[in-house]
């Protein structure tokens, strides 16, 4: 029985954090084992709110090498970039013939973008246009399934509204694609604000011992707890927060040390570490190790393109036959 095809993609941000390792990686590397997987650096997407991403071919290397690093497998999963495969724009362009502007103005991301009309004249086309390049980012492979948070499902009911017009009035070419909910535990920065390399803010998956460690060492405690034999709460602590995903075996341990000082703050910071350093270092040895193989992210992409071409031109050909493009 043939599996089901699954579409996923991630804006191009250079080397990844945990964030990105709890909320989509370790997803990933999961589904390519139950799906005909097709994970894509969405690179056209990272324009929507920047203008110039500066070295951007290593900035997408970087990106790769930490997807590999974490387990995503070539031989199980189609990894390209998305702007080497012309039809995603080709397949885009078309979609919004057939998407009205109310669809795109009511989009949740469009709305909270555009609050009055002076920030309504700095935003790009692009942004508004973005759910139709989503959509065919999906729809060019046909794919069945889509995994998103909560907050994308808006996103996901709009793409198979806009490819449910296209199948009605040209030919039933694309199906609709299902969600996959994922509960993505929320794990905010060393600051408690939301986790962001432009805050300087995260801890990377190539953080070396001592990095990690000092990024610990900053993370944000109760601030009531000022001395060593001070009581804490551990319901306000950034660092309890972490512990809460990462030492869920050890909580009630921590919470009681914190709350009646038995244990301190660099004791509390120490456990976390000790966990992190064990999750994080088998990434950081494989990095190393592919990092030894000149080409190999070239490569990888190279066999990616070429698999996801023939799949999104072989869609093309009968997107343009139906539109009466071809003979």
């Amino acid at each position: 029985m043939a599996r089901k095809r699954l579409v996923s993609g991630m804006r191009t941000t250079g080397s990844l954090h945990l964030g990105h390792l709890l909320g989509t990686l370790e997803n990933w590397v999961r589904l390519q084992d139950e799906f005909d997987c097709f994970f894509f650096a969405a690179v056209w997407h990272a324009f929507t709110d920047r203008l110039k991403i500066d070295d951007l071919p290593s900035v997408i290397e970087e990106m790769v090498i930490d997807w590999l690093s974490v387990g995503l497998d070539p031989a199980k999963a189609v990894i390209f970039r998305q702007s080497s495969l012309w039809q995603h724009a080709e397949l885009s362009t078309i979609l919004g013939m057939y998407t009205p502007l109310g669809w795109l103005e009511r989009c949740p991301t469009f709305k909270d973008e555009v609050r009055d009309d002076e920030t309504r004249a700095q935003v790009s086309l692009g942004k508004l246009v973005y759910p139709v390049l989503m959509t065919a980012d999906v729809a060019v492979y046909k794919a069945e399934v889509v995994p998103v948070g909560r907050d994308q499902l808006p996103h996901l009911e709009l793409a198979r509204e806009i490819l449910r017009r296209f199948n009605a009035q040209i030919a039933p070419i694309f199906p609709e694609p299902k969600e996959m909910l994922s509960e993505v535990p929320l794990l905010l920065g060393i600051d408690n604000r939301k986790m962001s390399k432009s805050y300087g803010n995260a801890i990377e998956l190539r953080e070396t011992p001592d990095t990690l460690k000092q990024k610990i060492h900053l993370m944000i405690t109760d601030p009531q707890r000022v001395r060593r034999h001070d009581p804490g709460r551990p319901e306000v602590c950034t660092v309890y927060a972490w512990h809460r995903i990462f030492t869920p075996d050890r909580l009630d341990e921590i919470a009681q040390g914190c709350r009646t000082a038995g244990i301190g703050c660099r004791d509390c910071k120490a456990i976390l570490f000790e966990r992190l350093e064990h999750r994080l270092a088998p990434i950081r040895e494989r990095r190393l190790a592919l990092e030894k193989q000149p080409g190999l992210v070239r490569d990888v992409l190279a066999a990616g393109e070429r698999r996801a071409h023939e799949v999104a031109e072989a869609t093309m050909v009968e997107v343009r036959r139906a539109l009466g493009f071809l003979a």
